[in-house]
């Protein structure tokens, strides 16, 4: 996939960009700048895109000349949005021809772009938002705000304004971004669970270029992200004591607390400045506990669970909850970008574990209705395909219902995401509606669904 670009073989130059994901967008040249680092062992370019008004290091063999592929570009592209990146650089062009100076005579960037904000002192996080990054985007949800607060975009992010046109890009402090490549932390990362979830956010760590340790209660899960240049940590705190920030992620409240304060667990390794991460969907109640345990040792803490399947994991596109200390959150940044498409920050801690009970008691009780509507389907002699057909034409069509009905009329039940894990996260949302007298019927119902599941000896199946 192409994007026009401006590549920083001369100033001005225009050039096309291969890039994934994305169709087109062009860009500008820029100066590189000091806070983002040029990737090792490659011939980059720093770029400006338009339209998205990103910056990134872009390979040399992904430029193209501009003009010689512009037509052949607009016609297979009808997007409204690549059409105004192509108009911003005719824009550019237009005023380009109309100005004979040397962009880099006195300017350090070219286009008089000034840093205003970001990972530097002075800082202000502004209530203005900014564009979002195309392939990843973090959200700041002010807890403190009245209910319906509006997200911005946040962190990682330097704010840059343009004086020539009074434009705003946004631009990441620890990644490129724009063609999918991440330029990991330099932070040790330690991490804990394999199952699942975990494995696939390992490996996509280790993709990324993380500096990974890693432990799992059954050791031989460990083999395969050793021979991937994972190192072995032999026990909880052997991992938190040799990381700088150190993810979990395990089946519930019980195997979480047990990890942190079990003999040789997570808390004997914890010393001032170390970051802790609990990624496990677990009740919030658990997660203020172990906060003050991790703070009290002058530990930081951090809840991140995730919104998503295996494969998803496994793409590297999960949706991350975060709460707990915004600083870890930003610390996490590259790591956050390895394992998911989107992340939120939701305030303090056991705001997330809230969030993540709520989104899977819906999906929950939306699988136990989806399967009587089967069922039923079934029991009147109607086929179950059609009902398929008909709600995938339909305004509840998405990917995740087409291959969950699949699955079911196959007889696939492969899991995805654990039943018993599920059923555990209905019982706990049940749970925290019952500690602010907050009534659960529907919920209530599916539970006893997965339930019945569970006693049928169908725990691990999807």
């Amino acid at each position: 996939v192409l994007f026009p670009s401006y590549g920083h073989y001369d100033v001005g130059e225009p050039r096309l960009l291969r890039c994934k994901r994305f169709v087109f967008f062009p860009t500008r040249s820029a100066l590189r700048r000091q806070d983002l680092k040029k990737p090792r062992g490659k011939k980059c370019f720093f770029v400006k895109f338009f339209g998205t008004e990103d910056h990134a290091w872009i390979k040399v063999e992904q430029l193209k000349p501009y003009h010689p592929h512009k037509e052949e570009m607009i016609k297979i592209n009808k997007g409204k949005r690549f059409q105004q990146a192509v108009d911003a650089v005719e824009e550019f062009l237009k005023k380009a021809k109309g100005k004979e100076q040397d962009l880099t005579d006195t300017d350090p960037e070219p286009s008089s772009v000034r840093l205003i904000g970001g990972a530097v002192p002075g800082f202000k996080w502004e209530n203005n938002p900014v564009k979002d990054d195309p392939h990843f985007h973090h959200f700041l949800l002010s807890q403190s705000e009245k209910p319906g607060s509006s997200m911005e975009p946040i962190s990682k992010r330097l704010k840059i304004i343009e004086e020539d046109t009074g434009s705003t890009s946004i631009q990441a402090a620890d990644s490129t971004a724009i063609n999918g490549s991440i330029i990991p932390t330099d932070k040790r990362i330690g991490f804990l669970g394999l199952g699942l979830m975990g494995s696939g956010i390992v490996s996509n760590l280790l993709k990324m270029g993380h500096v990974v340790m890693v432990w799992n209660r059954t050791a031989e899960k460990c083999d395969l992200f050793i021979q991937e240049g994972a190192r072995l940590g032999r026990t909880p705190a052997e991992v938190v004591s040799m990381c700088d920030i150190t993810f979990s992620c395990v089946s519930d409240p019980r195997a979480a607390r047990d990890l942190v304060l079990g003999p040789s667990g997570v808390l004997q390794g914890i010393r001032p400045g170390k970051c802790y991460v609990e990624m496990s969907t677990i009740d919030p109640e658990t997660i203020t506990e172990l906060s003050q345990v991790i703070t009290s040792r002058g530990g930081r803490f951090l809840e991140a669970p995730v919104s998503g399947s295996q494969q998803l994991s496994n793409d590297g596109m999960l949706v991350i909850l975060a709460a707990g200390d915004r600083t870890v959150y930003e610390d996490c940044s590259s790591c956050f970008q390895a394992m998911g498409k989107t992340s939120f920050f939701l305030g303090e801690a056991g705001n997330a574990a809230k969030m993540m009970l709520i989104l899977n008691m819906v999906q929950g009780s939306f699988m136990a209705t989806i399967a009587e509507g089967l069922t039923l389907a079934q029991a009147t002699g109607q086929s179950q395909q059609t009902f398929l057909d008909i709600l995938c034409q339909g305004q509840m069509a998405s990917t995740f219902l087409d291959q969950k009905c699949q699955n079911i009329l196959q007889g696939n039940f492969k899991p995805d995401y654990y039943l018993k894990h599920i059923q555990k996260d209905l019982r706990l949302a049940i749970a925290m509606g019952d500690s602010v007298n907050h009534p659960t019927p529907m919920a209530a119902a599916a539970n006893e669904v997965y339930k019945r599941a569970k006693a049928l000896d169908q725990s691990d199946n999807d």
